[in-house]
């Protein structure tokens, strides 16, 4: 029976997390070398290629995949029972995930209500476009995340509410109409709220044009501020200067979202508690929405 070296592990999961193995090798503090002597260690051990070359990069094979997925579990335990008894020569990590609408209320309040009880574990957080989010808990380098999906998607996670998506323009747009085509302010294609939107103004027939496009929320509410167009979020955590002018301006309803959260297969304990935290955290703020439908039940 094969023993699996836990540093040579550590290191092709950096790898598959970066990208690249002389990424990993600079991460770790390891000569590129060395990670590649641990790599072919493990395909000896497992008796099968674990990677493939691809243009100048390795890519996990099928097998590859499967046992990342086996050496993300057995790092995470591997770094808790170190923890647990006070022995762990590194910080034990989890990995977090949400959309950038909660980067400024619910990622440090559930990072705080989390070090209360973990003090010494590692969050990574990763704050990025959400139609990424969901594969990177589904390929296990997001332990706990929450996300956006049309209501009625397959199910995948637990949602927690449904919230309206709504027109969203600065305040001296408010009652102004769109001049023959609505200027946009877009996310970066694949978006739930950019097909909503293109959809809902084809359908009705309404004329638009891309005024921006951008993967930065902060960078929609800024051209959206400055006049250049209107965009479409929920009402969740809109600035103080950006308003709904939806009905004012005479364009289509749009549908609700949905939020769920989503936590990866074969988490271990530590991570199981950052995403109640993440859960309970979520919750809060949501029931502090007037617009939220709470779906699930806060514990």
């Amino acid at each position: 029976m094969a023993s699996f070296d836990i540093d040579a592990l550590r290191a092709i999961v950096v790898a598959t997390d970066l990208g690249s193995f002389a990424r990993a090798a600079i991460q770790l503090g390891r000569s590129q070398s060395a990670v590649s002597m641990q790599l072919k260690k493990l395909e000896h051990q497992a008796g099968t290629p674990l990677f493939t070359r691809q243009g100048r990069g390795l890519v996990p094979t099928e097998a590859g995949e499967s046992f990342i997925g086996y050496a993300r579990r057995i790092i995470a335990l591997n770094d808790e029972a170190a923890l647990s008894v006070g022995a762990a020569a590194i910080t034990a990590s989890v990995r977090l995930g949400l959309p950038q609408d909660f980067f400024d209320d619910v990622m440090p309040a559930t990072l705080t209500s989390f070090e209360r009880i973990r003090q010494t574990v590692h969050v990574d957080v990763c704050a990025g476009e959400n139609h990424g989010i969901a594969e990177e808990v589904r390929a296990g380098r997001l332990d706990a995340a929450i996300a956006f999906f049309r209501p009625g998607s397959p199910a995948e996670g637990e949602a927690l509410c449904e919230l309206p998506m709504r027109w969203l323009a600065t305040r001296h747009l408010e009652h102004t109409p769109p001049r023959d085509l609505v200027p946009l302010v877009l996310f970066n294609h694949p978006c739930l709220f950019r097909q909503a939107t293109l959809g809902a103004l084809d359908n009705s027939q309404t004329r638009w044009r891309a005024a921006l496009t951008t993967p930065s929320l902060p960078a929609v509410w800024a051209a959206v501020r400055s006049g250049l167009g209107i965009a479409v979020r929920t009402g969740y955590g809109l600035p103080e200067d950006i308003t709904c002018v939806g009905k004012q301006l005479g364009l289509p309803d749009l549908p609700d979202i949905e939020l769920r959260l989503l936590r990866a297969p074969g988490l271990s304990p530590l991570a199981e508690e950052l995403a109640e935290v993440l859960r309970q955290e979520t919750l809060t703020r949501l029931a502090a929405t007037p617009e939220a439908r709470i779906i699930a039940a806060m514990r």
